[in-house]
């Protein structure tokens, strides 16, 4: 509690000095301060942690994953060396499962480095107790932007939701960014800052800027997608994004937290909980596109998962596993397709983006 009191403490004073920050701001601090931020301090994952991400459900996630990867090599031409990168890592877990898999084709398996883009201290150490004794070539980086340039294969599972999301409410005289302040009562709150935003109606997407007054936009000003846009173009490569949002861009206030595997005030407990938004398909596809790469997709993560064979995956795991293990298959594989409150399969999106020259990505076909 004491580290919480004072990631509150350094924001109160940041508003002190400056005046309320944008939402972008605020969460950036709770999220990434580099002594009290919350994935510098926690390790989120899990039953134990706030939240439980799709490869922690399941090896099947990051199987097929690893399945997806070699086509995708293949049809790249099959380089002899080819960079395969996360972003966001977790545990590790997702790429543990993808290299298993990988091994049913050596030749994929030999020409693979990894390379994995994590900024938290306590999950990068995860990492190494999860992949140090790999076979293979392993380095951590800071950015994506740290990777050597090169053929690539790029990876991202609930990376997007937790890049500091910028919000703007519609008023009669334009679009006013939203802000974090504190209130009569002493406690952190939202409130609009009072200029508009300046040519900001000029960049909105035609279904925004119609939006009624009150309405909230949602938007990431990180580079991580036109990076990875860069790179797959380039580098003749592909990439995959998946993550829960909506395929058009829409309005609405998304910016959320979680904490103990429940919903919370994202102002209410900085350092404490998790905080994410739901991400823009259609604004990582348009940034993509902008740069020269062929994009595929949004599909939701049912379609997407049924298409890589999950349900023959299951059936091949139920033969082989002890019966009492067998309803376990049966309810990981609901949780990853099925709709609804407790499902992914809807919520979830997956995204392709590859060079032009590629054909359609595994899980895109139409």
């Amino acid at each position: 509690m004491a580290e919480a009191a004072t990631l509150e403490a350094e924001i109160r004073r940041l508003i002190g000095l400056a005046g309320p920050m944008p939402v972008a701001e605020f969460m950036g601090h709770c999220l990434g301060h580099p002594r009290l931020g919350y994935y510098v301090t926690h390790d989120p994952f899990g039953s134990s942690g706030d939240f439980t991400t799709s490869p922690e459900i399941s090896q099947m996630f990051g199987e097929l994953l690893g399945l997806w990867g070699a086509a995708v090599w293949r049809q790249m031409g099959a380089p002899a060396e080819i960079q395969l990168i996360e972003l966001g890592p977790g545990r590790g877990t997702m790429m543990l499962d993808m290299l298993r898999a990988a091994n049913v084709m050596p030749d994929f398996r030999r020409a693979i480095a990894v390379h994995l883009v994590e900024t938290s201290p306590t999950l990068l150490a995860r990492q190494k107790q999860t992949l140090g004794n790999l076979d293979l070539s392993t380095v951590w980086h800071e950015s994506l932007a740290d990777v050597p340039e090169g053929p690539a294969i790029i990876v991202a599972n609930e990376f997007f939701d937790a890049i500091p999301v910028n919000q703007a409410v519609k008023q009669a005289d334009g679009w006013h960014e939203r802000v974090v302040g504190i209130d009569l009562d002493g406690k952190f709150a939202f409130a609009i800052a009072p200029e508009p935003l300046r040519f900001f109606e000029q960049t909105l997407p035609p279904q925004v800027r119609m939006a009624e007054a009150g309405s909230i936009y949602e938007w990431r000003a990180d580079t991580s997608a036109l990076e990875m846009g860069r790179r797959v173009a380039r580098g003749g490569g592909g990439a995959l994004i998946i993550d829960y949002g909506y395929p058009e861009s829409r309005v609405g206030d998304t910016f959320q937290a979680l904490r103990d595997q429940r919903k919370a005030d994202p102002l209410a407990a900085p350092g404490l909980a998790d905080l994410t938004a739901h991400v823009d398909f259609q604004a990582l596809g348009s940034i993509a596109e902008s740069i020269g790469c062929r994009v595929h997709g949004p599909v939701d993560q049912a379609t997407f998962l049924r298409r890589l064979g999950i349900e023959q995956r299951a059936t091949n795991l139920k033969k082989v596993a002890p019966p009492d293990k067998a309803a376990a298959v049966d309810a990981a594989l609901a949780r990853l397709t099925a709709g609804g409150a407790t499902g992914m399969g809807n919520l979830f999106k997956a995204i392709g983006l590859s060079a032009p020259e590629i054909g359609t990505l595994p899980g895109f076909e139409a």
